[in-house]
């Protein structure tokens, strides 16, 4: 089992090596070096943006303007991060406006309809897939926002702590507490949905 993290480290120093190289040739004049990096990164942007704002077209429209800062800002990159990190950091913090400004428009956010929307249904086990995974998509979502930030880029994304501990602007350790207290929170809400 230990191989998998070497393997993991192996293929994140091959993706950072790639970056670099695409975008010294994009910088030298190459555009084409520019599309290579959007299709790799494209996917990933779109499901990140998809996991924050729950729409396809709120998510392709992101995706989108996170490409068009990213050329904009890409000849200032100095690659004090990763360029991965970097592109993630632009995509949350899009994500991040876009739900602080629904939230802005947003007439009223009652705590008992909030709550009944989280609460756990009466016997979880029983349900389909599709509506387990539907609930714990609005438990997710009701996580503190920097733990539920960490857990999506550690789960769904499968980002290092290191990674995401420089994306969400905390120490390693920081970024493991909030995991923990994430994933603990959670299994809390999964037991009062059981009992």
């Amino acid at each position: 089992m230990p191989v998998l993290p070497a393997v993991r480290a192996e293929a994140g120093q091959a993706t950072a090596q790639r970056d670099a190289a695409l975008i010294a040739r994009y910088l030298a004049g190459e555009r084409r070096a520019f599309d290579e990096l959007v299709r790799h990164y494209q996917k990933p942007i779109y499901h990140l943006a998809f996991r924050y704002l729950r729409s396809e077209a709120d998510a392709k429209d992101l995706t989108q303007r996170t490409f068009l800062k990213v050329y904009g800002a890409l000849p200032r990159f100095r690659a004090e991060a990763s360029f991965r990190t970097w592109i993630y950091r632009i995509a949350i913090n899009l994500c991040l406006n876009e739900l602080r400004d629904r939230r802005r428009g947003e007439a009223s956010d009652r705590p008992e309809a909030i709550e009944q929307a989280l609460a756990p249904p009466p016997d979880i086990e029983s349900l389909d897939a599709q509506a387990r995974g539907a609930w714990l998509r609005r438990a997710i979502a009701s996580l503190p926002p920097k733990q539920r930030m960490v857990l999506e880029l550690r789960i769904y994304d499968e980002l290092p702590f290191r990674e995401v501990a420089e994306l969400v602007g905390s120490t390693e350790n920081a970024a493991k507490v909030n995991f923990h207290h994430a994933v603990k929170r959670l299994r809390a809400l999964v037991a009062e949905g059981a009992a």
